[in-house]
């Protein structure tokens, strides 16, 4: 139960009980104090209409306010669920409109120009609310669910350029999410790698890059599993 229904019940309540105590003070007052000898009614039509259209009153004037705070409360929490939490690093925007977001260190030497590198990772397709395109999961001969990582050389323009800038300065064991826009990515890019592996992720992919008209944005979260 929400807090507007509870304080729309708490207000019919006490406008049952104003009514009651009404009607008593009504009886009361037209037998003197006396009521040993007359039964308790409710028969004064006017006072009960008067008292319940005050309170009627009352509860709609205070219902815009009640159900703003409901909107505004129900604001505050969408705006706390879409602010980082304390202390997570915020995204950061390199000079080609890359952004990059680390979810974890990795340790040892980093990814540079000419790095050997093999990657586990996800693409996701912003415009289509983050419909999967290439898992590197999908290529998985053995049947096992391991999959195979995409194993490129960065700077041997085999893989977007967008892609491997967002890589550059990760470690071994290093998990980052990198938002590729269209000019460094498939808008500009089409056949270079991460290429969907399944039929179903291609059609995916392509119902975006083909379409000029949509957002090419697309979003990977990697983790370096080797480094060379």
């Amino acid at each position: 139960m929400t807090r507007l229904h509870q304080q729309l019940l708490y207000i019919a309540a006490l406008a049952s009980a104003t009514l009651l105590s009404a009607d008593a003070l009504n009886i009361i007052g037209s037998s003197g104090g006396d009521t040993s000898h007359k039964p308790i009614t409710t028969n004064n039509p006017s006072r009960r209409n008067f008292v319940q259209f005050g309170l009627v009153a009352a509860a709609a004037s205070s219902m815009p306010t009640m159900a703003a705070n409901a909107v505004d409360a129900q604001f505050k929490e969408v705006g706390q669920q879409e602010r980082p939490p304390e202390g997570e690093t915020p995204f950061s925007t390199l000079p080609n409109g890359v952004q990059i977001k680390d979810f974890r260190q990795g340790s040892g030497s980093t990814v540079q120009n000419g790095s050997r590198v093999e990657l586990t990772m996800k693409g996701r397709l912003l415009n289509l609310n983050g419909v999967i395109f290439y898992d590197t999961k999908s290529n998985d001969p053995n049947g096992f669910g391991e999959g195979t990582p995409l194993q490129f050389t960065v700077g041997d323009k085999s893989v977007l350029p967008g892609l491997e800038s967002g890589l550059i300065g990760m470690s071994r064991g290093g998990i980052r999410r990198i938002i590729v826009p269209a000019e460094v990515g498939y808008g500009a890019f089409p056949s270079l790698e991460p290429q969907p592996l399944t039929d179903v992720e291609r059609r995916a992919l392509d119902s975006v890059v083909k379409n000029p008209r949509r957002d090419q944005t697309v979003m990977f979260d990697c983790k370096v599993e080797r480094l060379k």
